[in-house]
């Protein structure tokens, strides 16, 4: 097996992770509030990456010298997954995962205001073309539009900004160090509000719970790893086979049938992201000293 296919490979089980973390949280969601979804989600989550951490580099690869930074990061990862996991409750599995794709394309937008990147005309206008495919799926105005809809909206441009910081320091910040901290900020601010909204879990609860923190981790070590064994323009487009997922546990789950709106917007918003990777991989090809 060749080094680039495995790294597909480990990418699609990452995803797959995330889709099923996914589905859990939305299960969940049923019963309880967002904010006690995410304190266990990141209660699980944290000592396992610790540990990833011990074995990845050691607790050295904990430190840092820009808590400031981490704080930033961890607040705004706080508000991602508390916009997600509250749109997951309010709709179908697959509208939401499509929605979220748009993360990638608001990177693009957001790149030249905030990093003063220049952005060029190819991927600039597949953002465009990305976000027409989102209003293609919320259809602001439209007798099916839902609130729920811009909820997930906030949690793609939460996200984005997630990964500019993430381009602005991690350079600079040890991988693990980054992931770590960024989990412990919303761990710590959903326990300091879960007294408001605690409900006492049962049977089952428990151990969704658990799976949701483990498959974060889990997902999180394969796509890690999925770009060891190939390069990002080739394994990042992988991360679309989540509408898959998405579409296969709504419908088994909760009788779920995506219209085709949605299925429509998620493509143009699939293609958008595609065409930004293939030409950041050109553009990376020519960057390279010739030999």
């Amino acid at each position: 097996m060749s080094s680039s296919l495995l790294g597909i490979l480990i990418m699609c089980a990452g995803v797959l992770c995330l889709a099923l973390g996914d589905a859990i949280s939305k299960w969940l969601g049923g019963s309880f509030d967002p904010i006690q979804i995410i304190f266990f989600r990141t209660l699980v989550s944290l000592p396992l990456i610790a540990l990833l951490a011990r074995f990845n580099g050691g607790w050295a690869s904990l430190k840092t010298h820009r808590p400031g930074v981490h704080l930033l990061r961890g607040l705004i990862f706080t508000g991602t997954m508390f916009f997600f996991v509250t749109g997951l409750t309010l709709l179908p599995l697959a509208e939401t995962t499509a929605i979220a794709f748009a993360a990638p394309l608001f990177v693009t937008l957001l790149s030249g205001p905030l990093l003063k990147e220049r952005v060029e005309a190819v991927p600039f206008v597949a953002s465009l073309v990305g976000f027409g495919g989102v209003l293609i799926v919320v259809r602001p105005g439209a007798a099916g539009f839902q609130w729920g809809a811009l909820i997930v909206v906030g949690a793609a441009v939460c996200y984005a900004l997630m990964m500019i910081t993430a381009r602005l320091y991690g350079g600079k910040e040890r991988l693990w160090a980054m992931v770590f901290y960024a989990t412990l900020v919303p761990m710590l601010v959903s326990a300091a509000l879960l007294p408001g909204v605690w409900r006492t879990p049962h049977g089952l609860h428990w151990l969704g719970f658990l799976a949701a923190g483990v498959l974060g981790v889990g997902a999180i070590s394969c796509i890690t790893l999925a770009f060891r064994y190939a390069p990002a323009a080739l394994a990042a487009p992988f991360d679309y086979t989540a509408m898959v997922w998405a579409v296969l546990l709504g419908w088994w789950l909760w009788g779920e049938v995506p219209d085709v709106w949605v299925f429509v917007g998620a493509g143009v918003i699939i293609a958008s992201g595609v065409a930004i990777a293939v030409h950041e991989r050109r553009v990376a090809i020519k960057a390279r000293p010739s030999t």
